[in-house]
Formats: C-alpha cells, structure tokens, sequence
C-alpha cells in the first residue's frame, strides 16, 4: 500500500516540474536555469514542512513521492555541467552554490513553520 502513495505523489510531481520549469524558462529567458532552481527550493520547503509534522501517509504522498519526482539532482548536474562547458564557470559555481544554499534554506524554513504550526 505504501508504495502507491509514492506512485500517487509521483505521478503529480513529474508533470508538476516539467510545467513548472518550463513556466519559468519561458518567462526568464536568461542562461541560468531558473527552472530546475525553482523546482528545487520548493520541493526542499515541501520536505522541510513535512518534517516530523505530518502522518507517515502523508510523508509517503508527499516526500517521496512528490518531492522526489517534482526535484531534480540530475537536471542539476546536467544544466550545471552544461554551463560550465559553455564557458559560462561563474553561473555554473552560483547555480551549485545557490542551490545548495538556498535548498538548505528552504528547508529549515519549512521545518520551522512546521513546528510553528504543529506544535
């Protein structure tokens, strides 16, 4: 039963990323990759959210299952290499850093409104 859950996240968070970054693109025109960051720090809130807040089902639902298909490492990587190929080294260090920064930020703001709010 557990794994359906997951299926059940996924199967809205897949379609969820690739709307979202396209969305995005379409509105940045810029080199960096707006998109999967987008994608990124919003599954990472989600996550923080969930942490220790939310009943094992919805963790499944939504950890998993949506996060995991809405975020992205390979992307990541792959963008990230991509700019660095092109040249472009200065985007390609602020895509790693502000990702990880920003994910890491995100996450401990989603967990903290969680214990605001579940506590």
């Amino acid at each position: 039963m557990n794994w359906l859950l997951v299926v059940a996240g996924a199967v809205v968070g897949a379609p969820l990323r690739y709307l979202t970054d396209r969305a995005v693109q379409a509105r940045h025109d810029a080199v960096f990759p707006w998109g999967t960051f987008v994608v990124n720090v919003g599954a990472c809130l989600v996550l923080g959210v969930l942490t220790g807040a939310a009943p094992r089902w919805l963790n499944l639902l939504l950890g998993p299952g949506l996060c995991g298909a809405l975020s992205t490492y390979s992307t990541f990587s792959y963008e990230t290499l991509r700019l660095y190929e092109r040249g472009r080294r200065f985007l390609a260090a602020a895509n790693v850093a502000a990702s990880v920064l920003a994910g890491l930020g995100a996450v401990t703001l989603g967990s903290q409104v969680a214990r605001q709010l579940f506590a």
